[in-house]
């Protein structure tokens, strides 16, 4: 069977991280100007991921301010969420956000993440974002404009 076998035996893992100590800073007091971000898109339009690529490009260079996007959870500081959360999604928002190490920050990008948009009453979706996890904070907008991502973004880093 080799590599394929064992992905199929072993399934999807996702460790959750220990619970936060109460003598520990939260998460934007520990940031000290560097914040790490992994995007979930958990059932957006992708008008608010075009937004956050431009964040990224090189005329808005968000970069700059000490703020990435990563590839796993496990090297990021907390989560930058785009869209209405799914009934298909709910689950792996969840696991994401349990692979985040503690204190996890949440970001809510748009108004389907914000406050469910014109997509919450449909049959497919389990909530607004704050409905299922604790968020930090949130950029509202239709999709928001770089310029406001990146003001709540430096706002986080204290740059």
């Amino acid at each position: 069977m080799g590599l394929i076998g064992k992905i199929v035996r072993t399934g999807r893992v996702a460790e959750k991280t220990a619970d936060r100590d109460p003598s520990e800073p939260d998460a934007v007091e520990r940031l000290h100007g560097s914040l790490q971000l992994r995007h979930v898109d958990v059932g957006s339009c992708n008008g608010c991921e075009i937004e956050i690529s431009g964040c990224f490009s090189p005329v808005y260079d968000a970069e700059r301010y000490g703020v990435r996007l990563v590839a796993s959870p496990r090297h990021a500081d907390g989560l930058l969420v785009t869209g209405v959360v799914t009934q298909n999604m709910s689950r792996a928002l969840q696991e994401t956000l349990d692979a985040v190490p503690a204190p996890a920050l949440v970001i809510a990008v748009g108004d389907c993440a914000v406050s469910g948009g014109i997509f919450l009453d449909s049959y497919a979706v389990r909530g607004q974002l704050s409905d299922l996890v604790d968020v930090d904070f949130e950029i509202p907008g239709c999709p928001p404009d770089p310029s406001q991502i990146i003001g709540v973004l430096r706002c986080v880093t204290g740059r």
